[in-house]
């Protein structure tokens, strides 16, 4: 079983894709528009709905994550109470991502070294959804272990 976010972007999932596929190369596996469902006459689709994202599909490395427009007849929603985390390899590539991703977010705690990790930061990206990325410390895990057993 796996854990898959299915994010909603209140008519900026094109957008949305778009952004992640440049800053993290995010792939986009499966897009569905509201006009290519089939015709409900108890909900007919709006003009304004027509072209928005009913639902996608898209990866990020090993990961899938999903998105829609939503609903975009209720006010934006916020993205609050989780975060989604990336873990990259080096602190080369962490710093790359957070760069990418906060450019144009807000950057909550800058990236840098903690007693934790090797480089560790957390941004809002320009969605509103929020990130951190941690660039372990394997010495410090294995240690950290060692005195918790």
């Amino acid at each position: 079983m796996q854990v898959q976010p299915y994010l909603t972007f209140y008519g900026q999932a094109e957008a949305a894709l778009q952004f992640y596929e440049k800053a993290l190369g995010a792939k986009t596996m499966f897009k569905m528009h509201f006009k290519d469902a089939p015709p409900n006459p108890d909900h007919p689709i709006t003009p304004e709905m027509a072209d928005k994202v009913m639902h996608a599909s898209f990866t990020i490395g090993d990961s899938v994550m999903m998105c829609s427009d939503g609903d975009c007849s209720q006010p934006a929603g916020t993205h609050s109470g989780y975060a989604l985390s990336l873990s990259p390899a080096t602190v080369d590539e962490g710093k790359k991502l957070f760069d990418a991703l906060s450019d144009g977010g807000e950057v909550t705690m800058p990236f840098q070294k903690t007693f934790w990790a090797l480089g560790f930061g957390m941004l809002k990206d320009r969605f509103g959804v929020h990130w951190m990325i941690n660039v372990e410390d394997l010495s410090q895990r294995d240690e950290l272990a060692e005195r918790a057993q």
